[in-house]
């Protein structure tokens, strides 16, 4: 079920109702049951994959808690085997076969695997990430293992972040669902204006980019150079505002309920390096990385050669994460050498900076540097859109040809669009600055009455009269 849809709007005040309605001892199973009816409207068998996850999980949750020595590290690597095992079997089966076939083609031999295609459950590497977090905090002692299996399935399914995060903690939301949340109007009120703002961003902007988008990078060879441009500097805020806006529908969902989900997002394309925007951007994913895969192989606290290397394996794995396919593995391990490069040139900058006398023009400074990482990461973003790794370079390489050639088109945008696309943006960023040294939702409070309404009307009717209601699917579905 979409976000963007009707039948979400529907199926939420349904939910809402009948929870604030219901008994507290009866609201887990509500809301276990609405999220298993929320997912299987995709495709209802691919709820078993999460059944069987769920069941390994918190039997090994159990027993990881009781056992001692060996016993623990053992049902640690069950929960983790099956976990990575069924993530492998669904999302890479295809990929390498197809990639061991064209080998075995190159060498003229016969490939002796079978070809078939494996579709992959909605939302699987989220769900994986998190239950593996979850075995893993009771193995270290931090969490403990849930006795109650339908409030562990709970944890996993809960639809407001069921398909495509925040990917969280137990430690931050198994609790939660063991406490009451009575109705409160303010933090209802919160919620629906979190929501409100997620679907401009998803609406508004991130649907109309998306059609400017699809339509150059579908076909990338019959573009000029400043088409090339103006669609990737055009995905890299569909993707922000597409995903953002998804998070934002997400928490707030689940703060009109009560609960409090992680933060996910905080004005990534302000940031100043790329470090600081992984600090700020998907932040559930990239914490946990760094926590259950970068710090355990030595993190910083090792030699530089080494640190570079986690680093670099960190961010070629959070590549294959996103997707089977080499144009992601490509964008992970160029973001790992955009880390390794500013290591390395740290005192080099830092000398250049002091020799041309930036360091007595901060803000001429901080802007530079702001511009420099969105630069970095709009280009990353290149291979991270194009279908294919030719169809990538392709691209990389005419949006610095001179001399266009005869075939190529200009894209053409009808006034009205271009005003809309440039109105909306600068609307986000206007707010985005207002409420940089916190929450929206909590800078929005503090404004008058005569303030904080008049943005609501706002935001409902650039909805209402600009958005996209096509139901498009949100692009992080795919992973």
């Amino acid at each position: 079920m979409l976000f963007n849809s009707l039948q979400f709007l529907v199926f939420f005040q349904i939910v809402i109702a009948i929870y604030f309605s219901a008994p507290q001892r009866f609201r887990w199973a509500l809301l276990l049951v609405s999220s298993c009816y929320f997912y299987m409207i995709f495709i209802p068998k691919f709820i078993l994959v999460l059944f069987f996850l769920i069941l390994i999980d918190y039997s090994a949750g159990i027993i990881i808690e009781k056992s001692t020595g060996r016993g623990r590290r053992l049902w640690l690597i069950t929960s983790l085997v099956a976990n990575i095992g069924m993530l492998g079997f669904f999302k890479y089966f295809t990929f390498l076969n197809s990639n061991l076939d064209s080998m075995f083609r190159w060498i003229g031999w016969n490939q002796p695997f079978p070809q078939f295609d494996v579709r992959l459950p909605i939302g699987l590497s989220f769900h994986v990430f998190q239950s593996m977090s979850y075995t893993i905090e009771v193995y270290r002692g931090r969490q403990k293992a849930e006795r109650h299996l339908g409030i562990y399935a709970l944890y996993v399914m809960f639809f407001p972040q069921l398909v495509a995060g925040p990917i969280e903690r137990a430690g931050n939301l198994l609790h939660q669902f063991h406490q009451e949340h009575a109705f409160d109007y303010r933090r209802v009120m919160d919620g629906l204006k979190l929501m409100l703002w997620g679907f401009f961003k998803k609406l508004v902007i991130a649907d109309r980019l998306a059609i400017l988008v699809d339509q150059v990078y579908g076909r990338p060879g019959e573009f000029d150079s400043l088409s090339l441009v103006m669609a990737t500097y055009c995905f890299a805020i569909q993707i922000f505002c597409d995903f953002s806006g998804y998070s934002d529908i997400a928490i707030g969902a689940a703060h009109v309920m009560g609960f409090k989900l992680m933060d996910n997002f905080n004005r990534p394309y302000h940031a100043q390096s790329i470090s600081e925007f992984w600090r700020r951007w998907h932040i559930s994913l990239s914490t946990w990385f760094r926590d259950y895969l970068y710090i355990p192989l030595g993190g910083n606290r090792v030699g530089r050669q080494r640190w570079c290397l986690n680093l670099f394996l960190t961010f070629l794995i959070s590549g294959l994460w996103h997707g089977a396919n080499w144009t992601f593995i490509i964008w992970g391990a160029l973001h790992g050498f955009y880390l390794i490069f500013s290591i390395w040139t740290e005192g080099i900058r830092s000398r250049l900076i002091l020799r041309l006398g930036l360091d007595r023009l901060p803000m001429i400074t901080r802007g530079l540097r702001a511009l420099l990482t969105f630069h970095l990461v709009a280009f990353g973003w290149i291979f991270f859109r194009a279908h294919t790794v030719s169809d990538a370079f392709l691209i990389v390489a005419r949006l610095f040809m001179v001399n266009p050639v005869e075939t190529q088109t200009s894209l053409k945008l009808p006034e009205a669009e271009i005003v809309i696309i440039l109105g909306s943006i600068l609307f986000m960023e206007v707010v985005h600055w207002f409420h940089r040294h916190g929450q929206l939702r909590q800078f929005m409070w503090a404004q008058p009455v005569g303030i904080r309404w008049p943005v609501y009307l706002t935001t409902v009717l650039l909805i209402v009269f600009c958005g996209k209601f096509t139901s498009q699917s949100f692009i992080y579905f795919q992973f």
